[in-house]
């Protein structure tokens, strides 16, 4: 599945005969674009693409764009640019517990969840039943069916460090950057995965956005708590929080109640 927005732009205002025409845009992961449909009129047809990649390179890809615009003919038209999300991509690397209970909190979070092991006994409903997909697969090629996207969050919490350290490197390696990479490990075994990257040349300005040791800090234990912990950097990266407990932040007995 792509994980790319699609800007729909749509005539809302014009001749009769226009009148919900559309056009689909997408940026494909190469660069180039992919476009569906036309409008009658080639400047139309410039102009709206023309917004519709202006939306897409922007960085607020939220909400709706209305233009109104001429043509060449003398006709008037107002458009609408909307852009259309897929749902957040979570590939999670071990199914294990935290990557259990990360998968069916995922799903409530509205991820697209894939769970990958190289233990086909794992990877199974029973123990997934809220996973979008389950795949079996090589730690030596953990990427071989996995579509990585601008769109896509990596959770490495394999049964050994060393698998998290290839699917790591391997994710470092392809030219597709995801929105998050997080990994679980100590601070010795976190320190040697960077040293080695580093002596592999992988780029340092995507070492420092890995997030590792993944998660919030919140004193989490047991597998469910590190999940929680996971999850909520998830949606704190999404959002625009700062983590503060909102108690702390409000602070309202002391503002509105204790004496001066």
């Amino acid at each position: 599945m792509s994980g790319e927005p699609i800007a729909l732009v749509l005539i809302t205002d014009g001749p009769s005969n226009t009148l919900a025409q559309r056009i689909a845009v997408k940026k494909l992961q190469n660069g180039q674009w992919h476009i569906l449909g036309s409008f009658k009129e080639n400047d139309l047809n410039s102009q709206a693409i023309g917004f519709a990649r202006d939306v897409l390179n922007s960085s607020h890809l939220h909400g709706m764009n209305k233009h109104t615009v001429s043509t060449s003919s003398g006709e008037t038209y107002t458009l609408f640019v909307e852009v259309h999300h897929p749902p957040p991509e979570l590939i999670i690397f071990g199914a294990g517990h935290i990557g259990q209970s990360l998968s069916s909190i995922g799903t409530m979070l509205g991820f697209r969840v894939t769970v990958a092991d190289d233990r086909k006994e794992f990877v199974t409903k029973d123990r997934f039943p809220d996973a979008h997909q389950l795949l079996e697969v090589d730690f030596t090629e953990p990427l071989k069916n996995i579509n990585i996207s601008h769109n896509s969050h990596f959770v490495l919490v394999t049964r050994g460090h060393k698998y998290d350290f290839e699917c790591l490197r391997m994710l470092l390696r392809n030219k597709t950057e995801p929105v998050y990479i997080g990994m679980i490990g100590s601070r010795r075994r976190i320190r040697a995965t960077f040293i080695q990257l580093m002596n592999d040349k992988i780029d340092p300005e995507r070492l420092t956005r890995i997030r590792a040791p993944l998660g919030l800090d919140i004193g989490s234990e047991t597998p469910v708590e590190i999940a929680i912990a996971v999850a909520a950097e998830l949606v704190l990266l999404s959002k625009t929080g700062d983590g503060i407990p909102l108690s702390q932040k409000e602070d309202i007995f002391n503002r509105f109640f204790k004496k001066k």
